[in-house]
């Protein structure tokens, strides 16, 4: 159950309002607002018909949805990250569309495209130091070689 408010604008109120689709997801689907066609290997900005407030102390991490890999496009900066400043009346959420064909692609209004995450964060202080404490393990994908 639910403990926290989410703040919605929708922008088109014709779109259905987003909602978790079943009690174990962790996510909403987010609709978008208007169709897009991407020309080839085309970064486009698409839509998602909402802005949102999140409670204080949370952020929203938006992502494609799964099967947006079968239309032939690609969140450009892998998943978006969302501030919960980030909630003006016309701060409307967007996902970077890539065409990673070598056709053009058109996304209708209305289809589900991205997903949105609400996750609590606490901030740190930073520290510069001159020397890690832990030894150096390797580099990039070398947990488990020796």
């Amino acid at each position: 159950m639910a403990s926290k408010i989410l703040r919605i604008k929708l922008f088109d109120k014709s779109l259905p309002t987003p909602e978790y689709k079943s009690s174990g997801a962790a996510a909403f689907d987010l609709y978008l607002r208007k169709t897009v066609t991407i020309k080839p290997h085309e970064v486009v900005l698409a839509p998602t018909n909402v802005a949102v407030q999140p409670p204080k102390g949370y952020f929203v991490v938006l992502a494609a949805r799964s099967s947006m890999h079968k239309h032939g496009v690609m969140l450009a900066n892998g998943i978006g990250i969302g501030d919960e400043d980030f909630s003006g009346d016309e701060d409307e959420y967007q996902m970077a569309l890539l065409n990673f064909k070598n056709k053009k692609i058109t996304i209708k209004r209305g289809e589900r495209i991205g997903q949105m995450v609400i996750m609590k964060y606490e901030k740190v202080k930073i520290k510069v130091v001159e020397k890690m404490k832990n030894a150096t393990r390797g580099g990039f994908g070398s947990t488990g070689r020796k």
